[in-house]
C-alpha cells in the first residue's frame, strides 16, 4: 500500500481528486507545485494560504520518507521524523514573524477596514457567533435582554491575527482569552510563536425577527460582506433565511459566508440533511458558490475557519472618494441621569463613513435634520470626538462602523432619534426628498411569509414601507408611469447616490419585502 494525497494533513479525498485530474498525482508533484498553479485549479476553499498549508506538508512528508519511491505501508503524517527517515540535511526552520508586540498593540488602534454582517431567522445564533469571536455581547438592551433576541443592530469590533509557523487565524479576543496568566500577549495559543497583524473588522448584527426586517435592511446597506447563519435544527429555509438572503442580494453583497449553526444540537445524519436543504436552498442565488460552514457558536467548533473565511472571502473595500458622506444607524445621548449641565456632553451619532474623511474640529451638517411644525430643518454641529469602540481616533474614513461625538443637544440624539439621517460639510449633501420617482423591481414571490404569495403590482394610493440606507420612511403612490412610480414620502429623507430602496407592503398585518426601488433621473 503507497502514500496518497489523502495522507497530507488537511486534504480530503475531493479535493485529492481535483489535484489528481489537473497531474498532481503524487506527494512528490505536491511538493515541487508553485501555490499560484494550486490556486489556478480554483478548488473550493483552497486560497493562498490554504495551498502554500498544502504544498508544506507535502514537503515534510516527502522529507520524512527519505524522498524514496513509496513506502511499503500506508501511514498517516506523523509529528515527529524517525531515526530511519530522517533527511540527510534537516529543513530550515520557518523564519520568525517581524511583527513585534507593541507594534500590534498600536495596530488594533487602528480604524476597522471591513463591515461584516451577520443575518440570519431569529434565534440561528448571530449574537452568540458575534460574543464568541469577540467577547461582546451586542443585544445590549433591557429589552433585548429580557425578550432574549435582536432588536436593535449590534456592532462590536474585532482583530485579525495569523501565525505563520502553524497557518492559522484568530481573534485578539480569543487569543487573549487562550492565554495564560503571566504568557505575554500576541502569541499563537498553539505554538506560542509571536502572531501578525492582518486587519481590523466591524460586526453588524443584524436582528432576525419577522417585524425587525426594516431594521436588517438598513444594516445591509453598511456591510461590505455577510454571514448567513443557517440553524443545523431546524428546516432549511425558515422564512426570515428566505428574506434576509433576498435582502443581501437588493443591497448588493456577493462576499457571503453560509455558517450552518448548532451541529453539537443534532446527530451527524440530521447535520448532513441539513446541509443538503441548504445547498437545495441557495441553488440559482448570489449565494450560490459561497462556502458552508459547519460549526457550534456556544462551543466554539470551526470558528478558526470562519475567522479564515473572513480573510479569504470579504476582502476589505477600496475607498471612495468624494466629498464627505456619513449614514447615521444610531444616535445615543451618553450622558448619565443626574449629571451636572456643566459637565454634560454633547450627543453621539454612530454609523458608517460612506466616503471622503473627517477629523476632530469638522463643521458638519445632517439632513433631513429636526422636524419644525411641517417642516424639516437640518442640523449643524461640530466634530468633538471620534471613536471606534474604545479606541479614539483624530479622524475616520470609510471602513468599520464609526461613533462621532458632537455638540448637539443631547435631548436630539437620544433615543436612536437621529437614524437614517446624512451626513456631511456643510452645503455638499443632496436636497431633502418629499417625492420621488423610481423604477419598481418586483419579485415573483412575497419573501418572508409562511405562504408563497405571489407579487401584485403596486396599487394607486397604496401605503408602502421604504427603507433606504438606514432610513426607514413611509411611502403613497400617487402616479402610476409607464416605466417608474412616483411615490409622496412621510417623513422626507436625504438618501446618499446610488441606493436602492427596498419596497414592503403589508401582507397579513406584516410588512413584507416584495421588491426595490432604483431612482429614475429625469435629468
Amino acid at each position: 500500500m503507497s502514500y496518497d494525497l489523502t495522507d497530507i494533513a488537511g486534504i480530503g479525498k475531493a479535493t485529492a481528486d481535483k489535484m489528481k485530474a489537473a497531474g498532481i498525482d503524487s506527494i512528490a508533484k505536491l511538493a515541487n507545485v508553485n501555490p499560484d498553479e494550486l490556486i489556478k485549479l480554483k478548488i473550493k476553499g483552497v486560497g493562498a494560504a490554504t495551498a502554500k498549508k498544502y504544498i508544506t506538508n507535502a514537503k515534510k512528508l516527502y522529507q520524512e520518507i527519505g524522498a524514496q519511491e513509496e513506502p511499503k505501508s500506508k501511514v498517516k503524517v506523523i509529528s515527529k521524523v524517525k531515526p530511519e527517515l530522517e533527511p540527510k540535511s534537516k529543513p530550515k526552520p520557518k523564519p520568525k514573524s517581524k511583527t513585534k508586540a507593541s507594534n500590534i498593540k498600536e495596530l488594533i488602534k487602528k480604524q476597522a477596514e471591513c463591515n461584516i454582517g451577520l443575518v440570519g431567522h431569529v434565534d440561528h445564533g448571530k449574537t452568540t457567533l458575534v460574543k464568541t469571536l469577540t467577547g461582546d455581547w451586542t443585544d445590549r438592551h433591557s429589552e433585548e435582554q429580557e425578550r432574549g433576541i435582536s432588536i436593535k443592530l449590534g456592532y462590536s469590533n474585532a482583530t485579525i491575527l495569523y501565525c505563520p509557523n502553524c497557518d492559522e487565524y484568530i481573534t485578539y479576543y480569543l487569543a487573549e482569552k487562550s492565554r495564560e496568566k503571566g504568557q505575554p500577549r500576541y502569541l499563537c495559543p498553539q505554538c506560542k510563536e509571536q502572531l501578525e497583524f492582518r486587519r481590523n473588522i466591524s460586526f453588524v448584527d443584524a436582528p432576525g425577527h419577522e417585524i425587525l426586517m426594516a431594521t436588517m435592511l438598513s444594516g445591509a446597506s453598511l456591510m461590505d460582506g455577510a454571514c448567513l447563519l443557517i440553524a443545523a435544527d431546524e428546516r432549511c429555509p425558515q422564512p426570515q433565511t428566505r428574506e434576509h438572503l433576498e435582502a443581501l442580494h437588493i443591497a448588493g453583497i456577493k462576499n457571503i459566508i453560509i455558517i450552518q449553526n448548532k451541529i453539537d444540537a443534532v446527530s451527524r445524519e440530521q447535520a448532513l440533511e441539513n446541509y443538503q436543504q441548504i445547498k437545495e436552498f441557495i441553488k440559482g442565488t448570489i449565494a450560490e458558490n459561497a462556502p458552508i460552514i459547519p460549526i457550534s457558536a456556544v462551543f466554539g467548533a470551526n470558528i478558526d475557519l470562519i475567522i479564515r473565511a473572513f480573510e479569504e472571502i470579504i476582502p476589505s473595500p477600496k475607498l471612495p472618494e468624494g466629498e464627505f458622506q456619513f449614514l447615521i444607524a444610531r444616535s445615543f445621548d451618553i450622558n448619565r441621569p443626574g449629571k451636572e449641565i456643566s459637565d454634560l456632553k454633547g450627543g453621539v451619532i454612530g454609523g458608517s463613513v460612506l466616503k471622503g474623511m473627517i477629523k476632530i474640529g469638522d463643521q458638519i451638517e445632517i439632513r433631513p435634520g429636526l422636524r419644525v411644525k411641517d417642516e424639516y430643518i437640518p442640523l449643524k454641529s461640530t466634530v468633538v470626538s471620534i471613536s471606534q469602540g474604545s479606541n479614539l481616533l483624530d479622524n475616520a474614513k470609510p471602513g468599520g462602523l464609526i461613533g462621532l461625538g458632537t455638540n448637539l443637544d443631547p435631548a436630539l440624539t437620544k433615543g436612536d432619534h437621529l437614524i437614517g439621517n446624512l451626513v456631511g460639510k456643510p452645503d455638499t449633501l443632496p436636497e431633502i426628498l418629499h417625492e420621488i420617482e423610481f423604477k419598481v423591481n418586483l419579485l415573483d414571490r412575497v419573501i418572508g411569509s409562511e405562504q408563497m404569495l405571489r407579487v401584485h403590482s403596486l396599487k394607486h394610493n397604496e401605503k408602502l414601507l421604504l427603507v433606504v440606507g438606514t432610513e426607514k420612511t413611509g411611502g403613497t403612490v400617487t402616479k402610476i408611469l409607464k416605466d417608474s412610480v412616483i411615490i409622496k414620502l412621510n417623513p422626507p429623507i436625504c438618501p446618499a447616490e446610488d441606493f436602492i430602496f427596498a419596497i414592503s407592503r403589508i401582507i397579513n398585518r406584516r410588512y413584507r419585502l416584495i421588491g426595490y426601488g432604483e431612482t429614475v433621473d429625469n435629468n
